[in-house]
């Protein structure tokens, strides 16, 4: 009985002229590579390539069946993938890799484009992982990777900025920042009741850094709330400051439960990319995500 990925395997090493290539492309193992043609050549009765010191050469017999089988096999594989787009386009189903950070802001925009998503949180690291291992399909990440089996597209830039709750006076820390009196505003920052996501203060670190050129802040973090939008939703309703991503303070910004207290041009502004595998059936989807979500990070600064 004919096995069609015998066929697929031939074709693979009629075009590589090796067997660890063809591996690679198939992803399969190379045994299981020369397994399969093995098999073919039995199955037909003719050998089909000679082993050279750096891969394979082709028979006759293997020219031959190349120009027998390559057009039925191409149009094969072009109904499969048709197929497959259809299929997915059909149902939209999704796997998503993002910051838990960014899920309010951001990854809730692609509610309105999948009937079907599987959320998982992780860091850009863990994310690129999951996505060149193809456990999931595309991440919303904030750093670069040079690879070469994946693809990375900017979406927008957003920074951080530092904000309180609606009951504090900046009336005096506005004017000092303004003043660039950073000795004085410093200390007021320091008698501060301050809300942060994670312990190590990441945030405070590199505002500190870039603004005070200081590497290590003296204020202590007073509440750990390990997302960020929670910890947002929790200063709104207490008292304190924060520094944040301006993408996820617009909405507590423009709904006026939070105040903007800094938003210092000294901070780079951060990329934020759409990581995503090699995959066709995966594109026309993700032109539509990228063009919805560069729309929306287009405003780099929140609205006040």
């Amino acid at each position: 009985m004919v096995n069609l990925e015998w066929y697929r395997t031939f074709k693979s090493v009629y075009k590589n002229g090796n067997f660890s290539n063809a591996a690679k492309e198939l992803f399969i193992s190379q045994p299981a590579v020369s397994q399969q043609i093995a098999m073919l050549e039995a199955h037909i009765g003719y050998k089909l390539f000679n082993r050279k010191s750096k891969g394979v050469e082709p028979t006759e017999y293997a020219k031959l069946l190349n120009n027998l089988i390559i057009e039925a096999l191409d149009r094969l594989e072009n109904v499969e993938n048709g197929f497959r787009e259809k299929a997915f386009n059909s149902n939209k189903l999704v796997s998503v890799g993002i910051s838990k950070h960014l899920f309010s802001s951001i990854g809730k925009l692609l509610l309105s484009k999948f009937d079907f998503i599987d959320f998982t949180y992780g860091e850009n690291d863990e994310l690129f992982q999951l996505v060149d291992s193809k456990k999931i399909d595309f991440a919303i990440v904030t750093k670069k990777f040079d690879t070469f089996d994946t693809i990375q597209k900017e979406l927008g830039q957003i920074n951080k900025i530092m904000i309180a709750s609606n009951d504090l006076d900046l009336e005096t820390v506005k004017r000092e920042i303004k003043n660039n009196n950073l000795v004085a505003v410093e200390n007021w920052l320091n008698q501060q009741k301050w809300y942060n996501f994670d312990a190590r203060i990441p945030h405070v670190k590199l505002f500190w850094l870039y603004v005070f050129d200081k590497k290590r802040p003296s204020l202590v973090s007073n509440y750990i709330i390990p997302s960020e939008y929670e910890m947002l939703n929790a200063l709104s309703k207490n008292t304190g400051l924060s520094i944040v991503w301006s993408i996820n303070a617009k909405e507590f910004l423009e709904s006026k439960s939070i105040q903007l207290v800094w938003d210092s041009p000294k901070m780079p502004k951060t990329s934020v990319y759409l990581l995503s595998r090699k995959n066709d059936s995966l594109n026309t989807i993700l032109n539509e995500v990228l063009t919805e979500m560069k729309a929306q990070l287009q405003i780099e600064k929140p609205m006040i």
